[in-house]
Protein backbone atom coordinates (compact mmCIF):
# COMPACT_ATOMS: atom_id res chain seq x y z
CA UNK A 1 0.00 0.00 0.00
CA UNK A 2 2.85 2.53 1.28
CA UNK A 3 5.50 1.30 -1.29
CA UNK A 4 8.18 -1.79 -0.46
CA UNK A 5 8.74 -2.56 3.03
CA UNK A 6 11.46 -4.27 5.09
CA UNK A 7 12.38 -5.32 8.14
CA UNK A 8 14.24 -2.41 10.33
CA UNK A 9 16.70 -3.76 13.23
CA UNK A 10 14.54 -2.56 16.10
CA UNK A 11 11.44 -5.44 14.46
CA UNK A 12 8.93 -2.62 13.05
CA UNK A 13 8.32 -1.98 9.56
CA UNK A 14 10.37 0.19 7.77
CA UNK A 15 9.75 1.79 4.49
CA UNK A 16 11.48 2.80 0.81
CA UNK A 17 11.24 6.61 0.74
CA UNK A 18 9.35 6.66 -2.37
CA UNK A 19 7.50 9.93 -2.54
CA UNK A 20 3.71 10.47 -3.57
CA UNK A 21 1.92 13.19 -5.91
CA UNK A 22 0.39 15.52 -3.86
CA UNK A 23 -3.65 14.92 -3.07
CA UNK A 24 -6.41 16.87 -4.94
CA UNK A 25 -7.09 19.95 -3.13
CA UNK A 26 -9.07 21.28 -5.94
CA UNK A 27 -12.49 21.82 -4.72
CA UNK A 28 -10.93 22.42 -0.87
CA UNK A 29 -9.10 25.38 -2.59
CA UNK A 30 -12.27 26.86 -4.11
CA UNK A 31 -13.85 27.20 -1.27
CA UNK A 32 -10.82 28.42 0.88
CA UNK A 33 -10.93 31.54 -2.34
CA UNK A 34 -14.88 31.91 -1.37
CA UNK A 35 -13.90 31.62 1.99
CA UNK A 36 -11.53 34.35 2.36
CA UNK A 37 -14.14 37.10 0.90
CA UNK A 38 -16.27 36.26 4.05
CA UNK A 39 -13.89 35.55 6.85
CA UNK A 40 -10.64 36.56 8.22
CA UNK A 41 -7.36 34.85 6.19
CA UNK A 42 -10.70 32.64 5.10
CA UNK A 43 -11.47 30.72 8.84
CA UNK A 44 -12.85 31.25 11.93
CA UNK A 45 -10.11 30.05 13.62
CA UNK A 46 -6.02 31.05 12.90
CA UNK A 47 -4.77 27.33 12.79
CA UNK A 48 -7.23 26.25 10.62
CA UNK A 49 -5.47 28.48 7.88
CA UNK A 50 -2.47 25.73 7.37
CA UNK A 51 -0.28 28.96 7.49
CA UNK A 52 2.54 26.72 9.28
CA UNK A 53 2.03 23.99 6.93
CA UNK A 54 1.91 23.27 2.67
CA UNK A 55 -0.95 23.65 0.66
CA UNK A 56 -4.34 25.44 1.08
CA UNK A 57 -6.68 24.03 4.27
CA UNK A 58 -8.36 21.10 3.61
CA UNK A 59 -12.39 21.62 4.28
CA UNK A 60 -13.64 18.13 5.92
CA UNK A 61 -17.11 17.33 4.30
CA UNK A 62 -17.36 14.06 7.00
CA UNK A 63 -16.39 11.88 10.06
CA UNK A 64 -16.55 8.86 11.48
CA UNK A 65 -14.91 6.59 13.95
CA UNK A 66 -11.34 7.04 13.12
CA UNK A 67 -11.55 8.42 9.61
CA UNK A 68 -12.24 12.42 7.77
CA UNK A 69 -12.93 12.72 4.54
CA UNK A 70 -12.61 16.18 2.60
CA UNK A 71 -14.53 17.74 -0.28
CA UNK A 72 -12.16 16.22 -2.52
CA UNK A 73 -12.96 12.47 -1.20
CA UNK A 74 -9.55 12.37 0.29
CA UNK A 75 -9.70 9.70 3.34
CA UNK A 76 -7.86 10.27 6.26
CA UNK A 77 -7.07 8.37 9.67
CA UNK A 78 -7.37 11.13 11.90
CA UNK A 79 -5.38 12.20 14.92
CA UNK A 80 -6.66 15.65 15.66
CA UNK A 81 -9.93 14.77 16.47
CA UNK A 82 -11.08 17.83 16.36
CA UNK A 83 -8.38 18.91 18.63
CA UNK A 84 -8.95 16.31 21.73
CA UNK A 85 -12.40 15.97 22.81
CA UNK A 86 -13.90 13.04 20.28
CA UNK A 87 -11.92 10.48 22.46
CA UNK A 88 -14.67 7.94 21.13
CA UNK A 89 -14.11 8.87 17.48
CA UNK A 90 -15.95 10.78 14.60
CA UNK A 91 -20.06 10.48 14.96
CA UNK A 92 -19.84 7.95 17.31
CA UNK A 93 -23.85 5.98 17.18
CA UNK A 94 -24.36 6.66 21.06
CA UNK A 95 -23.96 10.24 21.22
CA UNK A 96 -25.40 10.63 17.61
CA UNK A 97 -28.91 8.93 18.90
CA UNK A 98 -28.87 10.79 22.34
CA UNK A 99 -28.10 14.59 20.43
CA UNK A 100 -31.09 13.52 18.11
CA UNK A 101 -33.68 12.38 20.78
CA UNK A 102 -32.96 15.36 22.96
CA UNK A 103 -33.24 18.07 20.14
CA UNK A 104 -36.43 16.58 19.32
CA UNK A 105 -38.00 18.57 22.49
CA UNK A 106 -35.99 21.67 21.17
CA UNK A 107 -32.63 23.43 21.26
CA UNK A 108 -32.56 25.98 23.78
CA UNK A 109 -34.55 27.33 26.47
CA UNK A 110 -32.63 29.55 28.41
CA UNK A 111 -33.93 27.73 31.68
CA UNK A 112 -33.30 25.25 33.78
CA UNK A 113 -33.40 21.76 32.27
CA UNK A 114 -33.26 18.20 33.97
CA UNK A 115 -30.61 16.79 31.84
CA UNK A 116 -28.17 19.53 33.33
CA UNK A 117 -28.85 17.79 36.84
CA UNK A 118 -28.17 14.27 35.21
CA UNK A 119 -24.65 15.23 33.57
CA UNK A 120 -23.36 17.44 36.71
CA UNK A 121 -24.09 14.42 39.08
CA UNK A 122 -21.95 12.06 36.43
CA UNK A 123 -19.04 14.29 36.34
CA UNK A 124 -18.80 14.71 40.57
CA UNK A 125 -19.96 11.32 41.35
CA UNK A 126 -16.95 10.27 39.26
CA UNK A 127 -14.06 13.20 40.03
CA UNK A 128 -13.10 13.47 43.81
CA UNK A 129 -11.31 16.57 42.90
CA UNK A 130 -14.36 19.39 42.55
CA UNK A 131 -17.39 19.24 44.44
CA UNK A 132 -19.90 21.70 42.39
CA UNK A 133 -19.60 22.86 38.68
CA UNK A 134 -20.94 25.59 36.51
CA UNK A 135 -21.31 24.80 33.06
CA UNK A 136 -20.03 27.27 30.40
CA UNK A 137 -19.87 26.69 26.60
CA UNK A 138 -16.21 27.00 25.83
CA UNK A 139 -12.88 26.41 27.31
CA UNK A 140 -11.81 29.88 27.12
CA UNK A 141 -15.24 30.85 29.09
CA UNK A 142 -14.33 28.35 31.53
CA UNK A 143 -10.71 29.89 32.01
CA UNK A 144 -12.35 33.19 31.97
CA UNK A 145 -14.50 32.61 34.71
CA UNK A 146 -12.29 31.13 36.64
CA UNK A 147 -9.51 33.70 36.93
CA UNK A 148 -12.75 36.19 37.93
CA UNK A 149 -13.65 33.31 40.74
CA UNK A 150 -10.10 33.31 42.06
CA UNK A 151 -9.66 37.20 41.97
CA UNK A 152 -13.01 37.32 43.77
CA UNK A 153 -12.27 35.06 46.32
CA UNK A 154 -8.75 36.14 47.37
CA UNK A 155 -9.41 39.88 46.52
CA UNK A 156 -6.15 40.21 44.99
CA UNK A 157 -5.68 40.70 40.74
CA UNK A 158 -2.25 39.09 39.78
CA UNK A 159 -2.05 36.12 37.70
CA UNK A 160 0.84 33.96 37.42
CA UNK A 161 0.92 31.93 34.35
CA UNK A 162 3.86 30.21 32.77
CA UNK A 163 5.49 30.53 29.39
CA UNK A 164 4.26 27.73 27.24
CA UNK A 165 0.64 27.34 28.58
CA UNK A 166 -2.22 28.86 26.41
CA UNK A 167 -5.42 29.48 28.13
CA UNK A 168 -7.69 30.13 25.43
CA UNK A 169 -7.53 34.06 23.86
CA UNK A 170 -8.69 35.65 27.17
CA UNK A 171 -7.42 39.29 27.34
CA UNK A 172 -5.36 39.41 30.55
CA UNK A 173 -3.84 35.55 29.31
CA UNK A 174 -2.82 36.60 25.61
CA UNK A 175 0.87 37.37 27.49
CA UNK A 176 4.48 36.45 26.84
CA UNK A 177 7.11 36.26 29.16
CA UNK A 178 9.75 39.71 28.74
CA UNK A 179 13.58 39.46 29.04
CA UNK A 180 13.89 38.37 32.75
CA UNK A 181 13.13 35.29 34.68
CA UNK A 182 10.30 36.88 36.37
CA UNK A 183 8.37 39.18 34.23
CA UNK A 184 5.08 41.07 33.70
CA UNK A 185 3.45 40.46 30.68
CA UNK A 186 3.87 41.62 27.06
CA UNK A 187 1.20 40.87 25.16
CA UNK A 188 0.58 38.30 22.17
CA UNK A 189 -2.79 40.06 20.55
CA UNK A 190 -3.45 43.78 19.02
CA UNK A 191 -6.54 45.09 21.31
CA UNK A 192 -4.97 43.67 24.38
CA UNK A 193 -4.30 46.55 26.90
CA UNK A 194 -1.27 46.52 28.27
CA UNK A 195 -2.69 47.55 31.60
CA UNK A 196 -4.75 44.07 31.46
CA UNK A 197 -1.13 42.28 30.74
CA UNK A 198 0.62 43.98 33.36
CA UNK A 199 -1.61 42.41 36.21
CA UNK A 200 -0.34 38.89 35.19
CA UNK A 201 3.11 37.64 35.92
CA UNK A 202 4.74 35.24 33.56
CA UNK A 203 7.36 32.73 34.73
CA UNK A 204 9.39 30.22 33.15
CA UNK A 205 7.79 26.36 32.96
CA UNK A 206 9.41 23.63 35.52
CA UNK A 207 11.44 26.73 37.34
CA UNK A 208 9.94 26.66 41.04
CA UNK A 209 12.63 29.15 41.86
CA UNK A 210 11.03 31.63 39.91
CA UNK A 211 7.89 30.92 41.46
CA UNK A 212 9.25 31.65 44.71
CA UNK A 213 11.12 34.73 43.74
CA UNK A 214 7.91 35.99 41.85
CA UNK A 215 5.85 35.52 45.39
CA UNK A 216 8.05 37.76 47.15
CA UNK A 217 8.68 40.31 44.77
CA UNK A 218 4.64 40.53 45.14
CA UNK A 219 3.50 39.65 48.65
CA UNK A 220 -0.11 38.93 48.94
CA UNK A 221 -0.90 40.68 45.34
CA UNK A 222 -1.37 37.00 43.74
CA UNK A 223 -4.77 35.37 43.20
CA UNK A 224 -3.95 32.62 41.20
CA UNK A 225 -1.23 30.66 39.66
CA UNK A 226 -2.98 29.04 36.30
CA UNK A 227 -1.54 25.70 34.75
CA UNK A 228 -1.83 23.63 32.23
CA UNK A 229 -0.41 20.46 34.39
CA UNK A 230 -0.21 18.69 31.21
CA UNK A 231 0.81 21.62 29.11
CA UNK A 232 -0.66 20.81 25.60
CA UNK A 233 -0.70 23.47 23.13
CA UNK A 234 2.36 24.40 22.48
CA UNK A 235 3.90 20.65 22.15
CA UNK A 236 3.82 18.42 24.83
CA UNK A 237 5.52 19.72 27.76
CA UNK A 238 5.55 16.86 30.21
CA UNK A 239 6.04 18.49 33.80
CA UNK A 240 7.25 16.67 36.53
CA UNK A 241 5.30 15.96 39.32
CA UNK A 242 7.28 16.97 42.40
CA UNK A 243 7.16 20.40 40.08
CA UNK A 244 3.29 20.57 40.35
CA UNK A 245 3.32 19.46 44.06
CA UNK A 246 5.36 22.54 44.73
CA UNK A 247 2.95 24.91 42.84
CA UNK A 248 0.58 23.25 45.39
CA UNK A 249 2.31 23.99 48.05
CA UNK A 250 3.57 27.01 47.35
CA UNK A 251 -0.29 28.47 46.93
CA UNK A 252 -1.38 26.73 49.83
CA UNK A 253 1.36 28.84 52.11
CA UNK A 254 0.62 32.00 50.28
CA UNK A 255 -3.13 31.89 50.25
CA UNK A 256 -3.16 31.85 46.70
CA UNK A 257 -5.07 29.64 44.55
CA UNK A 258 -4.39 26.85 42.30
CA UNK A 259 -6.07 25.87 39.27
CA UNK A 260 -5.47 23.74 36.97
CA UNK A 261 -6.67 24.28 33.00
CA UNK A 262 -7.50 20.95 31.99
CA UNK A 263 -9.26 21.59 28.55
CA UNK A 264 -7.34 19.58 27.04
CA UNK A 265 -6.08 16.63 29.77
CA UNK A 266 -9.64 16.61 31.23
CA UNK A 267 -11.14 13.55 30.76
CA UNK A 268 -8.35 12.79 28.74
CA UNK A 269 -5.93 11.31 30.54
CA UNK A 270 -8.22 9.81 32.95
CA UNK A 271 -12.18 10.56 34.23
CA UNK A 272 -10.09 12.98 36.86
CA UNK A 273 -7.78 14.54 34.34
CA UNK A 274 -4.21 15.52 35.46
CA UNK A 275 -5.67 15.83 38.75
CA UNK A 276 -6.19 12.51 39.65
CA UNK A 277 -2.97 11.43 37.59
CA UNK A 278 -0.50 13.77 39.63
CA UNK A 279 -3.29 13.24 42.56
CA UNK A 280 -2.53 16.75 43.87
CA UNK A 281 -6.05 18.54 44.59
CA UNK A 282 -6.22 21.99 42.64
CA UNK A 283 -8.59 24.51 44.10
CA UNK A 284 -10.17 25.17 41.11
CA UNK A 285 -10.47 22.76 37.58
CA UNK A 286 -11.62 24.26 34.00
CA UNK A 287 -12.81 21.64 31.46
CA UNK A 288 -13.42 22.09 27.99
CA UNK A 289 -15.65 20.77 25.11
CA UNK A 290 -14.42 16.91 25.83
CA UNK A 291 -17.42 17.12 28.08
CA UNK A 292 -19.70 17.54 25.39
CA UNK A 293 -18.24 15.02 22.90
CA UNK A 294 -17.19 18.15 20.75
CA UNK A 295 -20.21 20.14 20.93
CA UNK A 296 -19.53 23.31 22.29
CA UNK A 297 -19.49 23.12 26.38
CA UNK A 298 -17.04 24.14 29.34
CA UNK A 299 -16.95 23.80 32.86
CA UNK A 300 -15.17 24.67 35.57
CA UNK A 301 -15.50 23.64 39.21
CA UNK A 302 -14.28 23.63 42.53
CA UNK A 303 -15.06 22.86 46.41
CA UNK A 304 -18.48 24.03 47.59
CA UNK A 305 -16.79 26.81 49.40
CA UNK A 306 -14.89 28.43 46.56
CA UNK A 307 -17.91 27.80 44.44
CA UNK A 308 -20.46 29.55 46.41
CA UNK A 309 -18.97 32.66 45.74
CA UNK A 310 -20.61 32.30 42.11
CA UNK A 311 -23.63 34.40 41.32
CA UNK A 312 -26.56 33.89 42.00
CA UNK A 313 -24.89 32.73 45.45
CA UNK A 314 -21.89 34.98 45.94
CA UNK A 315 -21.18 38.29 44.36
CA UNK A 316 -18.54 37.10 41.62
CA UNK A 317 -20.98 36.89 38.34
CA UNK A 318 -20.85 34.78 35.47
CA UNK A 319 -23.64 33.94 32.91
CA UNK A 320 -24.26 32.56 29.60
CA UNK A 321 -27.35 32.08 27.82
CA UNK A 322 -26.13 29.20 26.29
CA UNK A 323 -24.79 27.71 29.58
CA UNK A 324 -25.83 24.37 30.22
CA UNK A 325 -27.35 23.65 26.56
CA UNK A 326 -29.71 20.65 26.60
CA UNK A 327 -27.82 19.49 23.33
CA UNK A 328 -24.52 20.05 24.22
CA UNK A 329 -25.80 18.22 27.91
CA UNK A 330 -27.31 14.76 25.78
CA UNK A 331 -24.04 14.52 23.98
CA UNK A 332 -22.22 14.97 27.20
CA UNK A 333 -24.07 12.01 28.83
CA UNK A 334 -23.68 9.65 26.15
CA UNK A 335 -20.01 10.81 25.94
CA UNK A 336 -19.00 10.61 29.56
CA UNK A 337 -20.97 7.15 30.58
CA UNK A 338 -18.77 5.46 27.90
CA UNK A 339 -15.81 7.11 29.63
CA UNK A 340 -16.58 6.07 32.95
CA UNK A 341 -16.92 2.26 32.19
CA UNK A 342 -14.23 -0.03 33.71
CA UNK A 343 -10.73 -0.54 31.84
CA UNK A 344 -11.64 2.17 29.26
CA UNK A 345 -9.14 4.50 30.16
CA UNK A 346 -5.97 1.13 30.64
CA UNK A 347 -7.44 -0.12 26.92
CA UNK A 348 -6.83 3.35 25.34
CA UNK A 349 -4.17 4.45 27.22
CA UNK A 350 -1.72 1.48 26.69
CA UNK A 351 -2.94 1.59 22.60
CA UNK A 352 -1.48 5.06 22.80
CA UNK A 353 1.57 4.37 24.40
CA UNK A 354 2.52 1.14 22.21
CA UNK A 355 1.59 3.48 19.09
CA UNK A 356 4.03 6.06 20.54
CA UNK A 357 6.85 3.71 21.29
CA UNK A 358 6.63 2.05 17.86
CA UNK A 359 6.99 5.67 15.96
CA UNK A 360 10.05 6.09 18.46
CA UNK A 361 11.85 2.93 18.09
CA UNK A 362 11.79 3.39 13.82
CA UNK A 363 12.93 6.95 14.75
CA UNK A 364 15.85 6.06 16.64
CA UNK A 365 17.04 2.92 14.81
CA UNK A 366 17.42 5.51 12.13
CA UNK A 367 19.06 8.12 14.01
CA UNK A 368 16.45 10.88 13.23
CA UNK A 369 16.13 13.49 15.57
CA UNK A 370 12.94 12.47 16.73
CA UNK A 371 11.17 12.68 20.28
CA UNK A 372 7.67 11.19 20.77
CA UNK A 373 6.11 12.58 24.30
CA UNK A 374 2.96 10.57 25.49
CA UNK A 375 0.59 10.93 28.33
CA UNK A 376 -3.07 8.78 28.37
CA UNK A 377 -3.93 8.83 24.94
CA UNK A 378 -2.28 12.25 23.50
CA UNK A 379 1.08 11.94 22.07
CA UNK A 380 3.49 14.60 20.26
CA UNK A 381 6.34 14.28 17.73
CA UNK A 382 8.96 16.86 18.06
CA UNK A 383 11.43 16.98 15.83
CA UNK A 384 14.85 17.13 18.42
CA UNK A 385 16.80 15.21 19.90
CA UNK A 386 16.44 16.25 23.13
CA UNK A 387 15.68 13.33 25.56
CA UNK A 388 12.73 15.81 27.21
CA UNK A 389 11.41 19.14 26.40
CA UNK A 390 9.74 20.72 29.62
CA UNK A 391 9.37 24.22 28.62
CA UNK A 392 8.70 26.15 25.07
CA UNK A 393 12.42 27.37 24.94
CA UNK A 394 14.11 23.96 24.21
CA UNK A 395 11.39 24.17 21.06
CA UNK A 396 13.58 24.33 18.31
CA UNK A 397 11.67 26.54 15.70
CA UNK A 398 13.84 25.02 12.76
CA UNK A 399 12.54 21.95 13.60
CA UNK A 400 9.22 22.68 12.28
CA UNK A 401 10.69 22.65 8.75
CA UNK A 402 10.96 19.08 8.94
CA UNK A 403 7.27 19.09 10.17
CA UNK A 404 5.99 20.26 7.26
CA UNK A 405 7.36 17.88 4.99
CA UNK A 406 6.23 15.13 7.65
CA UNK A 407 2.76 17.02 7.54
CA UNK A 408 2.12 16.81 3.82
CA UNK A 409 3.47 13.44 3.47
CA UNK A 410 1.48 11.73 5.60
CA UNK A 411 -1.69 13.36 4.17
CA UNK A 412 -0.82 12.45 0.85
CA UNK A 413 -0.58 8.59 2.69
CA UNK A 414 -3.97 9.44 3.79
CA UNK A 415 -3.01 10.55 7.85
CA UNK A 416 -4.32 13.76 9.47
CA UNK A 417 -2.68 15.75 12.14
CA UNK A 418 -3.14 19.40 13.11
CA UNK A 419 -1.38 21.73 10.69
CA UNK A 420 1.28 22.75 13.33
CA UNK A 421 4.36 21.29 14.66
CA UNK A 422 3.28 22.38 17.87
CA UNK A 423 0.61 20.63 17.80
CA UNK A 424 -0.40 17.45 19.80
CA UNK A 425 -2.21 14.42 18.20
CA UNK A 426 -5.03 12.34 19.99
CA UNK A 427 -5.72 8.81 19.49
CA UNK A 428 -9.55 7.63 20.13
CA UNK A 429 -10.99 4.65 20.98
CA UNK A 430 -12.36 4.13 17.16
CA UNK A 431 -8.87 3.24 16.17
CA UNK A 432 -8.44 -0.08 15.52
CA UNK A 433 -5.03 -1.72 15.52
CA UNK A 434 -5.12 -1.99 12.03
CA UNK A 435 -5.62 1.77 11.81
CA UNK A 436 -3.08 2.29 13.58
CA UNK A 437 -0.42 0.21 11.92
CA UNK A 438 -1.45 1.57 8.74
CA UNK A 439 -0.92 4.93 10.14
CA UNK A 440 2.44 3.94 11.49
CA UNK A 441 3.47 2.43 8.16
CA UNK A 442 2.26 5.53 6.71
CA UNK A 443 4.56 7.91 9.28
CA UNK A 444 7.36 5.64 8.80
CA UNK A 445 7.77 6.60 5.12
CA UNK A 446 6.95 10.34 6.14
CA UNK A 447 9.74 10.49 8.58
CA UNK A 448 12.55 9.14 6.29
CA UNK A 449 10.83 11.63 3.56
CA UNK A 450 11.48 14.30 5.92
CA UNK A 451 15.02 13.53 7.03
CA UNK A 452 15.77 12.10 3.63
CA UNK A 453 19.24 13.80 2.53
Amino acid sequence: MFGLFKKSSEGDQAVATVGKPDISREKSAELYEKSKTYFPGGVNSPVRAFKSVYGTPLFIEKGDGPYLWDVDGNKFVDFCASWGPLILGHNNAKIREKVAETALKGMTFGAPTAIENELAELILKNNKYIQKLRFVSSGTEAVMSAIRLARGYTKRDKILKFEGCYHGHIDSLLVKAGSGLVTFGETTSAGVPESFAKETIVVPLNNIDAVKQAFAEHKDQIAAIIIEPVPANNGLLLQEPEFLQALRDITTKEKALLIFDEVISGFRIGFEGAAGYYQIQPDIITYGKIIGGGMPVGAYGSSVEIMSNVSPEGPVYQAGTLSGNPIAMAAGIAQLTELSRSGFYKELNNKTHEFAESIQRFASARNYKIRVQQIGSIFWIAFTDLEKIQSAEQIDPTSMEKFKIFHRECLNRGIYFGPSGYEVGFISSAHTKIDLEVAKRAIFEALDLAFKK
